[in-house]
């Protein structure tokens, strides 16, 4: 037996196939249409089916709802964090007086929000100058400081 180095390393005899010829003349069994069949998507270039594709009817994918992220305001209310608060900031409570209770009614009063059933939550952005009863249903930690820095107090909706 002959000694084993790179220079004389080959596969064993049929352990390699040639590529396939295709369209190479009918005496090959591969021509005309090359093994592809006749006409269609599926013969010409690129012509492949996307898995999703299901013979024309509506895909599963689109017949299913769908399930928005936590933070879309068409989020589905499934699981703990897929619930939408409206985010309200403390520059858009200026059009309340001292003193005054702010509250979803309020808020729908002075036109900020449209509905009362709305979840709100108070951001920080912008200051605050007079002392409010904030009622809402989630506060930021600086719009909490905020508030008790001008005086006001936050009250929790659940």
């Amino acid at each position: 037996m002959a000694e084993i180095f790179l220079h004389n390393l080959k596969p064993d005899p049929g352990a390699r196939r040639g590529r396939k010829r295709v369209g190479r003349g009918e005496g090959s069994g591969l021509g005309k249409t090359a093994g592809r069949g006749n006409k269609g998507s599926k013969q010409r270039s690129g012509g492949q089916i996307s898995p999703r594709y299901e013979g024309g009817q509506m895909p599963l994918h689109m017949r299913l709802p769908k399930l928005r992220g936590p933070l879309a305001k068409t989020a589905m209310p499934i699981g703990p964090f897929r619930t939408y608060m409206t985010p309200i900031n403390l520059s858009r409570l200026a059009v309340f007086g001292a003193g005054e209770v702010v509250s979803p009614e309020a808020l729908v009063e002075k036109g900020i929000i449209k509905k009362v059933d709305e979840r709100i939550k108070i951001l920080a952005s912008g200051e605050l100058t007079q002392s409010l009863t904030i009622r809402a249903h989630g506060f930021s930690a600086a719009a909490l400081a905020k508030i008790e820095a001008a005086g006001g107090t936050a009250e929790v909706i659940e």
